[in-house]
């Protein structure tokens, strides 16, 4: 296969096709597009994978797109068998794409990125997070798996520091996603291959480029949580995701990740350093799309001890516990209150519950004692009902 491309000899027909069927995704909300070489081309909605057409991308076209898109690094595509980069469509979206080889030729993930930057009250994120965007130290994490909007969700945070404080800020993307104008900030954005070579290479020279916030990508190695945690340490704001599925498993994650022998010293300073926990789950609401459910963790000296400790199951009790003090929440109570809401169904808060005895019990007790109030809302409106009709009796006779 021929790695160098010349430009001149492109048509980009592919890339006309490509941007209409993005276009279809958007108007339909939706959040992945899938573009496979043997089959045809397929978008997610809300949750769901669905046939945008009937046409099969052949092997020849699939390659083509790839050069109409990558042009002067498809070299790279073609050495590395995958890549990752953004694509505009037009000034409202833009795409973060992974394209790669798979047995029957190319395919790629478009997947969608607003340009209009999202706020922690259009996310209907709850309201402590605001509190993690105004910390001066720490390292604040938003964990959760695979399109579970844990990007989306540190663009709120990024775009409140942004908006509310006079600060520096760094981001260390693969790629870069969200674009952020300087406000009271001012904001640099790297990412990694096209400006950076690697997480844990661009956050130590971020440590000499006079930041105040520092969003780290992703965690991905023990050098790059080794060096977020040494930049909180020094003074500094660290952001960052992992892919763990809550609190408790995050926690875990990062102190199993480091030999043994060292893990007593990582206790200590992650107990030291770690500000907040948001893991999130995307779940179906009652109008057919999806919110995030989210369990928070605010540090508090319980929680400090229980890590310094290696007591990482009691976390889940000391966030339960904490709800009313300290605004943290699980991921049940976070259902629990999608449901009273009336934003998700019953069925849909036991699927996606951590305990589903637990959340079975309280969906319980909350619809009984929901019915109760309304029994007695309903004999109050008919006791006053009476009244009335008492006294128009009254008149009348």
């Amino acid at each position: 296969m021929q790695q160098e491309v010349n430009v001149s000899e492109l048509t980009f027909e592919m890339t006309k096709k490509l941007k209409f069927y993005l276009s279809k995704l958007v108007e339909n909300n939706g959040s992945d597009l899938h573009v496979k070489t043997g089959t045809s081309i397929r978008g997610r909605i809300n949750g769901e994978i669905i046939p945008f057409s009937k046409e099969i991308l052949s092997h020849s076209d699939g390659v083509m797109l790839s050069k109409e898109l990558l042009r002067g690094r498809f070299h790279e595509f073609i050495e590395k068998k995958n890549i990752d980069f953004t694509f505009k469509l037009n000034d409202d979206y833009r795409f973060r794409v992974n394209m790669f080889f798979q047995v029957d030729g190319v395919s790629a993930v478009f997947r969608t990125i607003p340009m209009v930057l999202p706020t922690i009250e259009s996310l209907r994120l709850p309201p402590v997070i605001n509190s993690l965007c105004d910390l001066s130290r720490g390292l604040v994490l938003v964990t959760g798996p695979t399109g579970s909007g844990k990007t989306t969700t540190l663009a709120s945070m990024i775009n409140r520091i942004n908006h509310l404080h006079k600060k520096h800020i760094i981001t260390i993307e693969d790629p870069v996603e969200f674009i952020y104008k300087d406000d009271n900030c001012i904001v640099n954005q790297r990412a990694i291959g096209q400006d950076a070579l690697s997480f844990a290479d661009s956050l130590r020279a971020a440590l000499r480029e006079d930041p105040d916030v520092i969003l780290v990508g992703e965690m991905r190695d023990l050098e790059t949580i080794e060096t977020a945690m040494h930049a909180a340490e020094t003074g500094h704001l660290v952001l960052s995701t992992l892919h763990t599925m809550d609190t408790k498993e995050t926690i875990g994650r990062i102190i199993g990740m480091f030999p043994g022998n060292e893990q007593n010293r990582i206790k200590m300073s992650l107990s030291s350093v770690l500000q907040g926990v948001v893991s999130q789950r995307l779940v179906k609401t009652i109008d057919k799309g999806r919110t995030a459910a989210v369990e928070i963790l605010i540090k508090n000296a319980r929680i400090e001890a229980l890590i310094l400790e290696g007591r990482e199951s009691e976390i889940p009790d000391a966030i339960k516990e904490g709800k009313d003090v300290y605004k943290t929440q699980t991921f049940d109570q976070s259902l629990l209150g999608l449901y009273a809401e009336g934003r998700i169904s019953r069925d849909e808060a036991i699927k996606a519950s951590t305990s589903r005895n637990d959340i079975t019990l309280a969906l319980d007790y909350f619809d009984a004692d929901k019915t109760q109030k309304e029994v007695r809302r309903s004999e109050t409106v008919l006791s006053s009902t009476r009244e009335n009709d008492k006294d128009i009796i009254g008149l009348k006779q």
